[in-house]
């Protein structure tokens, strides 16, 4: 999943104000003698639950700087998207509403438990809980999920969600979707109406994941506006929607015909969830600050002057959060003369790791160094470092940085073009950063700034990249799902690698990198799939493909009437939005 952002600046000073305030902060001045927050404290929703309790009533009160990608649940793909589709839709499975890594955990939701598999892990079976309704108090069945599944497959109106599901019942794209097609998708059979079945062609471990996804939610088909359904989605879940001005205005109530019994993920504390979208940064971190709103519905953290007039002023109602999203730098293989590994490993010995860390933000506002091309939080990660990156302190080692280009033929190194994207925060410091560093060691990069909004077509785009002269991207990238499948295919397998909006930025083309996600994918055991990600992360590394420089961190505000609030892993270290209360 690409990080979607806004533009603002990061500087060293404010990198050094931030950590300074903070480490006071950790050394134990966050019990709001020095500011005037009434918070829970600094990190208290980190791996844990803050202002823990069960009290119904009042409105949680939300703003945004962009809105929903779409509140059609088949056709969204922001993370905070599916975070906040948790009010109103349900799944058969769905994420644990524990926090951090235990969030990941996948529990029954629709279902009364995870799904029944075949000995040859191809047949997913499951039965509904009963008093499962909709908001006008009709039950809802095994064909609605169904139907809701199948909609999917209409991608000339449904448009813009995960094809996961697509790829795993249908890889050959025989099915066009319930309005082409009345017969419906042969792989998902429903005996009953508490019965739903779903017949795999080949294995897929992360078959549930996919399920997980508001693109596994019901759809009533009665109440189905097709390309329209987005303005007013019909609710399966605790809330329904009054109010929806695309761009400006969510308000979601209470759906009374909602029963707590049938549902043991949502606490549906809140009487009201009131959202306001505004792309005024600054105002609405102080907004925040005021107590004008509890929370941020995007999540990517506060803006340079907001964080600094948080830390040191309301740290109580501070989280420094971790996410799951890697920066990184694509080394583009087709670009000479990164067709040669010891090249593509020059950068990485002349790379100033702690520098970009620095320019970034610093370690708190920015993140930590990386070693391994997966966070830490996704089934792969390890400690394996080839290149001492974290032996080193990040710091760069210039006479291996020299002798691999002695290696690859470029004694005195090589020109190369870079891009970054200018409304992406802090990425063309850090671009012009990398820039400096390795001019150092002889490799002169020219650094190229682009709009974000022209990733698909241009940095997405193989052709334009060859014709425009790039050897390497810097970027952002997230897990669609917490696994090594959901994570890591679109950027390293080959058969992902795409003429228009590719992620697979450095255009490897390794049938050992594909075999292993094969293998990867095929096994049902998370433990076992996680060690095969583990070899893959090896390869990769030890072929210098693509070079991860930070696992990304954000100060997050904390309203101090927030209750329950915890940072979870399921959602790339977003609070669970289902899960919170006010104080009245």
């Amino acid at each position: 999943m690409p990080t979607v952002s806004s533009k603002r600046r990061l500087t060293a000073g404010a990198a050094l104000v931030v950590a300074a305030l903070v480490t006071t902060t950790a050394c134990g001045g966050g019990d709001g003698d020095d500011g005037d927050s009434k918070g829970a404290g600094y990190n208290a929703a980190l791996d844990k639950v803050a202002n823990p309790s069960k009290k119904k009533g009042g409105t949680l009160r939300m703003v945004g700087k962009q809105d929903l990608d779409s509140a059609d649940p088949q056709r969204a793909y922001y993370g905070m998207s599916w975070d906040f589709m948790r009010f109103y839709t349900r799944q058969l499975v769905s994420y644990d509403t524990k926090p951090g890594k235990a969030g990941t955990k996948l529990v029954p939701d629709l279902a009364t438990s995870t799904a029944k598999i075949s000995d040859d892990g191809k047949t997913y079976t499951y039965k509904l809980r009963d008093g499962l309704t909709w908001e006008d108090g009709s039950k809802l069945t095994s064909k609605d999920i169904k139907y809701g599944i199948e909609r999917s497959w209409a991608t000339d109106t449904i448009t813009g969600g995960p094809g996961y599901i697509r790829q795993a019942l249908d890889p050959d794209k025989k099915y066009q979707g319930p309005y082409k097609d009345k017969g419906g998708l042969k792989a998902i059979q429903t005996p009953d109406d508490q019965t739903i079945v779903f017949k795999l062609p080949k294995r897929n471990g992360d078959f549930e994941q996919f399920l997980a996804m508001p693109s596994g939610s019901p759809v009533k088909e009665a109440k189905d506006t097709k390309a329209k359904y987005t303005a007013r989605p019909f609710s399966s879940g605790p809330y329904k929607f009054q109010e929806y001005k695309s761009g400006k205005k969510i308000l979601l109530v209470r759906n009374t015909a909602w029963k707590k019994s049938s549902d043991p993920i949502r606490a549906a504390l809140p009487d009201k969830v009131d959202v306001t979208i505004s792309a005024n940064l600054e105002e609405n971190d102080k907004k925040l600050m005021a107590g004008d709103y509890d929370v941020d519905l995007n999540g990517t953290g506060m803006t340079q002057s907001g964080r600094v007039t948080a830390v040191q002023k309301h740290r109580d109602s501070v989280d420094n959060m971790h996410t799951s999203f890697v920066r990184y730098v694509a080394l583009i293989h087709p670009a000479k003369p990164f067709d040669n590994v010891h090249c593509r490993k020059a950068v990485f010995y002349g790379t100033n790791f702690a520098g970009l860390q620095q320019t970034r933000g610093g370690k708190v506002a920015a993140g930590d160094i990386a070693n391994s091309t997966f966070p830490v939080a996704i089934p792969g990660h390890s400690d394996y470092d080839p290149y001492g990156v974290l032996a080193r302190k990040g710091k760069p080692d210039a006479a291996k940085a020299k002798d691999e280009l002695k290696k690859c033929g470029k004694p005195n190194g090589f020109s190369a073009k870079l891009t970054a994207r200018n409304n992406n925060p802090g990425e063309v410091d850090a671009a012009e950063a990398l820039q400096a560093q390795l001019d150092k060691v002889g490799i002169k990069v020219e650094v190229e700034s682009l709009d974000g909004a022209d990733s698909a077509s241009i940095t997405g785009s193989p052709s334009v990249v060859k014709k425009r002269g790039y050897s390497m991207q810097m970027s952002g990238w997230g897990p669609d799902f917490p696994s090594g499948q959901g994570y890591a295919q679109p950027l390293f397998d080959s058969r992902y690698l795409i003429d228009n909006g590719n992620y697979n930025e450095s255009q490897i083309k390794d049938k050992k990198i594909d075999g292993l996600f094969d293998k990867a994918i095929a096994e049902t055991d998370p433990a076992k799939a996680g060690e095969i990600y583990k070899q893959l992360d090896k390869r990769i590394l030890d072929n210098a493909d693509w070079m991860p420089f930070l696992y990304e961190k954000n100060i997050t505000w904390r309203g101090p009437r927030l209750t329950n609030a915890y940072m979870s892993d399921a959602y790339n270290g977003r609070y669970d939005y289902v899960s919170l209360g006010v104080t009245k």
